[in-house]
């Protein structure tokens, strides 16, 4: 533990137990299937619609998003419904490399306007792809350099309109609350791994470093926790939300 405190450095080094290929297949589905309840409760993915991507879709044309990293699913599932709820016509691709993952959100009841691709970023950069929107969540903790700064040059290929990648803000308070929260939710990885996240994640200042010196990205902190990094092409994102 560093002499600063409890969470003052990030732990890149540690590992995730669903990110290992021998993790145990039950407990991996159960995982997907409470992220759902667990990104609901925290990491305030209907907030960050209305505010960020709402604003950039139009009732008069097929509008385009690009989830990566999609995991179970859920993520993409819950923007698809708010946009048909809303009158957007919307198209959702959601991608993730990892087979599992693929294998359990094709397993859910189909969703009109949602597919799922087993695929990386840059092999939609490759087919020449482009979104309205693109969006992450959760994912920029697993990263090591190169693969951020490789994402953040495939988002910049692939977005017309705005990029949001939500993560973890890495705080003890936070730590603590879901420590406490999760300990419903047995039988899978959510809490063990949850906390591993936290223990990966930036602080705020520690994404803004990160991003230093690119044009057009800045960094948001959202409801409890949550850091968004958002990309506007069309110039700076605007003045910062603070929670």
């Amino acid at each position: 533990m560093s002499r600063r405190g409890f969470l003052a450095e990030r732990d890149p080094d540690a590992i995730e137990e669903m990110d290992r290929p021998d993790c145990d297949p039950g407990k991996l589905d159960r995982t997907y299937a409470q992220f759902g309840v667990v990104n609901a409760a925290v990491s305030g993915w209907r907030r960050t619609y209305t505010s960020l991507l709402r604003p950039a879709f139009s009732p008069d044309r097929t509008n385009t998003l690009l989830d990566v990293g999609s995991g179970g699913g859920d993520v993409p599932r819950a923007l698809a419904r708010w946009a048909r709820r809303d009158g957007l016509p919307l198209e959702v691709t959601a991608i993730d490399p990892d087979e599992r993952a693929y294998a359990y959100a094709t397993t859910r009841p189909a969703l009109p306007g949602l597919s799922f691709r087993r695929a990386l970023s840059s092999e939609l950069v490759a087919e020449g792809a482009a979104f309205d929107a693109v969006v992450s969540n959760h994912v920029l903790h697993h990263l090591d350099p190169a693969q951020f700064d490789g994402l953040l040059d495939d988002t910049e290929q692939l977005t017309r309109q705005v990029a949001v990648h939500s993560d973890i803000a890495r705080h003890p308070l936070g730590y603590a609350l879901f420590s406490a929260g999760t300990l419903p939710l047995p039988g899978s990885y959510i809490r063990q791994d949850g906390l591993t996240s936290i223990r990966r994640s930036y602080t705020p200042r520690e994404l803004r470093d990160t991003v230093a010196g690119r044009r057009n990205w800045e960094v948001r902190t959202a409801a409890p926790f949550i850091n968004l990094l958002v990309l506007q092409p069309g110039g700076p994102a605007g003045e910062p939300h603070r929670a």
